[in-house]
């Protein structure tokens, strides 16, 4: 079977880890860690992978070095693509986004796009995930010719004057956190002041609406 064939390969990787460091531990992952993430491997290929829970997560507080403006409109790309509704982009949603942007990538090259920023090994991307893209572009982390950057350069995101990323070239600019919490509560007060303008505006057409409709009824 494919799986015995893949258990034997994870087996034969195992133990070359194991003999190159030496010791346990000595190769930067342990032997159980190594392991335990290659029997992961073979379970998701079996089809017998449970579920993992997700965590909570916030990319307002794991992602500072981006403004709240920035990361909504990540988001909104991000949603944009994931035309499964399914809160992840596969594959094939990844083709159609490269392909949208202008830059068509490989079979091949869209799995080691996913493969490069897949923490949990599930052949797909979900939004904490697609955010790691741009923190790594923003890093310098990508190489220049890779599809990650490509995506990253393409969007449609304006990070031209946004937050802390404040270059002119997007790309140019580092993750600095220079009083990131100080802009964030005042994007927070900015958000909640045009949701009252936009309040007050509904009440007073309504009140406009009710002198009008008296003023017929009269």
């Amino acid at each position: 079977m494919a799986s015995d064939e893949l258990a034997r390969k994870l087996q034969s990787r195992l133990a070359a880890t194991s003999a190159a460091a030496g010791e346990p531990g000595g190769g930067g992952e342990s032997p159980s860690e190594l392991t335990a993430k290659l029997n992961r491997r073979l379970d998701i290929n079996d089809g017998n992978a449970a579920p993992r829970l997700s965590r909570v997560f916030n990319p307002y507080t794991e992602f500072k070095e981006f403004s709240r403006k920035q990361i909504k409109d990540m988001e909104a790309m991000f949603k944009r693509y994931d035309t499964g509704r399914d809160g992840f982009i596969d594959l094939m949603e990844l083709k159609l986004m490269m392909e949208k942007l202008g830059a068509p990538q490989t079979h091949l090259g869209l799995k080691n796009m996913i493969k490069e920023v897949d923490e949990d090994f599930d052949g797909k991307l979900s939004f904490r995930e697609f955010l790691l893209i741009f923190r790594r572009a923003a890093a310098g982390e990508l190489q220049e010719e890779s599809g990650l950057m490509a995506l990253a350069r393409l969007s449609e995101i304006d990070v031209s004057t946004e937050g802390v990323m404040g270059a002119k070239d997007f790309f140019e600019a580092k993750a600095q956190a220079l009083s990131q919490g100080s802009k964030f509560e005042a994007e927070i007060r900015e958000e909640k002041e045009e949701k009252k303008r936009q309040e007050e505006d509904r009440k007073q057409r309504r009140a406009a609406f009710k002198q009008l409709q008296s003023a017929f009824c009269s």
